[in-house]
């Protein structure tokens, strides 16, 4: 039974990958994502249902367009596949089967998708997706208020830290999306694990950023959007905070 439950997850969250696909597109496009069928983006040919199968159609199709047989981003595929994989971990994470904190954590994955590759095309959070995350966030912390402090400490850390940073160095080191970023992420980890966050955060920026230096011959001064390691760095921290610091006192403390 619980095979069963792990399938119909990875497929619905192979369809929320879809989706997610046509949000990204739709902000690109300035239009609304709630409204509207799905369309090819080159033909403007209105998709026939067997044509947005997640990555099935892909395969089938051979990667292109049926109408126009204009080449089809690998973005969606993999989309879809990371949006069923992180669901699967998700569930996998959870100690029954449905619940409120399911369904908050699929749709925060959902948001955090979405901001990862748009800031990593376009170097750009949208607030449109942010803002409403950032409130229902706090919403969902109000169902025990009592542990609320812990989430403001750690918006005040994290974002206090970062509007330091846009401020001292006039948005050249950091941009202001990233700040509103981090006030999600506080409430998202709290404290002590928005710090965790943060430092993975850091560390993948930084060799990331030394191996584009290398590789591409980039200087220093080359912008790097930041919100996917926030992101990937929040991800770790989640799943596996507790584990590494545990791990990181044993090693320099035991």
């Amino acid at each position: 039974m619980v095979f069963i439950f792990h399938i119909f997850i990875f497929i619905f969250g192979l369809a929320i990958g879809s989706f997610l696909n046509c949000v990204i597109y739709r902000l690109e496009q300035d239009q609304s994502f709630l409204k509207g069928r799905s369309y090819c983006p080159q033909c403007k040919c209105v998709l026939r249902w067997t044509d947005l199968i997640p990555v099935i159609s892909f395969l089938l199709l051979g990667g292109k367009c049926r109408y126009c047989k204009s080449h089809i981003s690998l973005q969606y595929p993999l989309i879809e596949m990371a949006t069923g994989f992180l669901f699967l971990l998700i569930f996998g994470h959870q100690s029954s089967i449905f619940n409120l904190d399911l369904v908050f954590l699929f749709y925060i994955t959902s948001v955090f998708i979405v901001i990862f590759v748009y800031d990593l095309k376009h170097y750009l959070i949208p607030d449109s997706i942010l803002f409403p995350a950032i409130g229902i966030t706090f919403a969902y912390r109000l169902w025990n208020i009592a542990f609320l402090g812990n989430y403001i400490l750690a918006i005040g850390l994290a974002a206090g830290f970062f509007l330091f940073i846009f401020l001292v160095s006039n948005g050249n080191w950091m941009g202001f999306g990233d700040v509103k970023l981090v006030i999600l992420l506080g409430l998202l980890l709290g404290f002590p694990g928005i710090l965790t966050g943060l430092f993975l955060a850091f560390a993948m920026g930084a060799i990331v950023g030394v191996i584009s230096m290398l590789i591409y011959k980039r200087g220093l001064k080359s912008e790097i959007p930041f919100a996917p390691f926030l992101i990937g760095g929040t991800g770790i921290a989640f799943f596996w905070g507790p584990a590494l610091i545990n791990c990181y006192r044993y090693v320099f403390f035991f």
